[in-house]
């Protein structure tokens, strides 16, 4: 287990959120299924909070949402959820993962996997030609190691994995065993654990070349990720993640509220085609104005501000790191954008508002 005195860039959910989820087991009172560290109450309150425990909120979804997909993996059934870019589809894994099983990095990349052994055992070449084929020689992948040890498996745009590699999940999802042939009677079958399941993803926008087969859809209960849709909700979010990555990055600054207000707006009202009193704008059609891409615009401004300005957050500066963002492979979204700009932006009160809009020659 990895200890958080470690230098690393990102500690997985299970580090990071170490003492919160020791306090949900202390206190967990309720029936804990078969190879979860604690039930799914305690799972649900971990992902959405709990203030009399001290808890943070650390994702922001419909209500029944985190419900459903805590029970869906309480069965023998994956979960598997969709949703635009950016909207913490792969977040959301991995906290379940931590709070199931108290490990997340037993991930698997669909768009990287090329070969069933990849994802369920390879063998060490030099110990299979000293001794030939045993478990000793058997080096096991991510699905592998989840049935063995009854984890979470985190399965990352499984609809990108070739048709193949498809069937051999499919297997594992319907039987729960993996035939070994190479070995004997004894050691050839592998039953999964209990705990065991996958949680998959898949980005709804761009699903690659390779379509689900039905047969995978029926083992599969399907979860929609939406964009979060209260402003203020959003703002938590992006300054909650903000602070982590600063203080990941050595930077020591207070954000400006205003300029995270007016961040998150801009990005609010461009994803939704619809300004925050109603009136319709363009959405752009090129750019994933998700939460996670406002967290990444706050970061850079962060660093920016702390380099050269001295830890002054500042307004004007917003637009510069935005473009990067919003204007990607679409030439006419740099069309949508002016328009936003002058249809309004231009009307929006406020110092900071015209601020921006005083920018506008930028794009």
């Amino acid at each position: 287990m990895m200890k958080k005195s470690e230098r690393v860039q990102r500690l997985p959910a299970e580090v990071r959120f170490a003492a919160e989820l020791e306090k949900l087991r202390q206190h967990d009172d309720s029936p804990v299924p078969p190879g979860w560290q604690m039930s799914p109450i305690a799972v649900e309150k971990f992902i959405s909070g709990d203030a009399a425990l001290g808890v943070g909120r650390k994702f922001v979804a419909e209500e029944g949402v985190v419900r459903r997909i805590v029970i869906s993996l309480c069965t023998n059934r994956g979960c598997f959820l969709v949703g635009e870019p950016g909207t913490a589809k792969s977040w959301v894994s991995e906290l379940l993962a931590a709070a199931v099983s108290g490990d997340s990095t037993l991930l698997i990349q669909g768009s990287a996997v090329s070969s069933v052994s990849q994802l369920l055992y390879d063998w060490d070449r030099a110990a299979l030609a000293r001794s030939g084929p045993h478990r000793q020689a058997l080096i096991p992948g991510p699905l592998y190691r989840g049935m063995r040890d009854g984890k979470l498996v985190r399965f990352e745009e499984l609809s990108r994995c070739p048709q193949s590699l498809q069937d051999a999940i499919l297997s594992v999802l319907s039987e729960r065993i993996i035939s070994i042939p190479e070995l004997g009677d004894e050691d050839g079958t592998l039953y999964a654990a209990p705990g065991f399941n996958i949680v998959g993803t898949s980005n709804s926008v761009d699903e690659g070349v390779n379509k689900m087969s039905v047969a995978l859809r029926r083992r599969l209960n399907f979860e929609t990720i939406r964009p979060i849709r209260r402003l203020q909700d959003e703002i938590d979010v992006v300054l909650q993640e903000l602070a982590m990555l600063n203080e990941n990055s050595g930077i020591h600054l207070i954000p400006e509220p205003t300029v995270i207000e007016v961040l998150v707006t801009m990005f609010h009202e461009l994803r939704s085609g619809q300004s925050l009193d109603g009136r319709s704008t363009h959405r752009l059609a090129g750019a994933a104005l998700s939460t996670a891409e406002a967290i990444n615009v706050a970061h850079a401004l962060s660093v920016y501000a702390f380099y050269y300005h001295e830890g002054v957050m500042r307004v004007e500066d917003l637009v510069h790191f935005i473009i990067g963002a919003a204007l990607k492979d679409k030439p006419d979204d740099r069309r949508r954008l002016k328009y936003y700009f002058e249809n309004e932006i231009s009307q929006k009160p406020g110092k900071a508002w015209q601020a921006i809009y005083q920018q506008r020659e930028l794009l």
